[in-house]
């Protein structure tokens, strides 16, 4: 999962670049990344040779890929800490110029949170125009990468009949794995899509709460770590997850146990959709080398890399190959899922959401 934990930044620019934008750790508040050339901010990503990501891990979205290529390409050793949104942007914060970070990932409704704590170095990249206009801050503090859709993991092993819908699973009798509400983005829009499944929105998630209350009531609200390992062991009946990292996890359980059998659905009475926005760290201490991974991540080979992984990519002017496009679910699936339709009062939510869980769900657990 995306567990995201806190770390790394500041600047070790040469100085015949300050004037280009990279500054010393002291002068950090004059970089200026979308003043300089790509040539220029690769040179100097060379020059840097390091890059820490948060929230950035292997099996999500295919980033293992994207590391390596990214290494390969340019001779800069990656390594990445996991954590939740929440944690990346406080960590950002509370590490200021002892940053140990310098690229992250955080979910659609935190992006602007990112720019209000004050811990982004704004960059547009080269495919500035090829990213709409919903999907990207105006000055580039944070950039969609790609999106997912709420969706279901099914272990076929432990559940009789295979859910289709809301309704179906809470008419079930298994354990149902949500994940950490309080500071996990996935897991918040696990909830937001129960509510508009319910006649809710982005401004009213009480019938999300009130399903999963029910569930909780009914003692198969899951509460242990949300991992994909416990999934993999059949310690939950479903799981909510976003598409990408359902059909990458059913992937790797049949490569593991080949008489594995998961199932991954969209519910069919609605869904949500939201994107995922890499944010770089203002105390970067390898800024232009966390541009450099921006500027790849939203390139062709990039967006096909998190297509790979089973995301959406942002850019649809990028064609996927074949192989790719057929291994994802059919578009027949996603009829009632929609973009989220109102970010500030969503943004609004997100900030009571995990206290809400905590009273009106987990309290009632059995």
């Amino acid at each position: 999962m995306k567990k995201r934990i806190v770390s790394t930044l500041l600047l070790v620019c040469m100085a015949a670049t300050l004037a280009a934008g990279c500054s010393s750790n002291e002068n950090y508040e004059a970089i200026d990344l979308n003043s300089m050339t790509l040539e220029e901010i690769e040179a100097q990503a060379k020059e840097e040779g390091e890059l820490e990501s948060a929230a950035m891990p292997d099996t999500w979205a295919n980033w293992g890929e994207t590391w390596q290529e990214y290494t390969d390409l340019y001779g800069i050793s990656h390594v990445d800490t996991d954590m939740s949104s929440a944690e990346e942007i406080s960590m950002f914060k509370t590490e200021g110029t002892d940053a140990t970070k310098d690229i992250g990932d955080v979910g659609q409704a935190f992006g602007p949170v990112a720019v209000e704590e004050d811990v982004t170095l704004p960059y547009k990249t080269s495919y500035w125009d090829s990213i709409p206009d919903w999907a990207k801050d105006d000055d580039g503090d944070w950039i969609i990468g790609y999106y997912g859709t709420m969706s279901v993991i099914v272990n076929n092993k432990i559940v009789k009949e295979t859910p289709t819908s809301f309704e179906d699973i809470l008419n079930g009798d298994y354990m149902v794995a949500v994940g950490d509400v309080q500071a996990a983005t996935q897991a918040q829009y696990a909830v937001l899509a129960a509510a508009i499944a319910y006649g809710g929105d982005e401004s009213n998630i009480q019938p999300g709460l009130d399903y999963f209350r029910q569930i909780a009531e009914q003692g198969r609200l899951d509460l242990g770590e949300f991992t994909q390992a416990r999934i993999e062991k059949g310690e939950v009946g479903v799981a909510f997850l976003w598409d990408f990292n359902a059909l990458g996890y059913r992937e790797q359980f049949v490569e593991n146990n080949p008489d594995a059998d998961f199932s991954v659905f969209i519910p069919s009475e609605a869904s949500i959709q939201t994107g995922y926005a890499t944010i770089i760290n203002k105390y970067s201490k390898h800024p232009c080398a966390a541009a450099l991974a921006r500027e790849y991540i939203l390139s062709d080979e990039g967006q096909i890399n998190l297509a790979k992984g089973y995301a959406t990519p942002i850019r649809d002017d990028v064609e996927l190959p074949e192989d790719v496009a057929s291994k994802l679910l059919d578009d027949s699936q996603y009829a009632n899922a929609r973009m989220v339709e109102d970010q500030d009062a969503w943004d609004e939510t997100a900030k009571t959401i995990g206290t809400l869980w905590q009273e009106e769900v987990v309290a009632y657990a059995q």
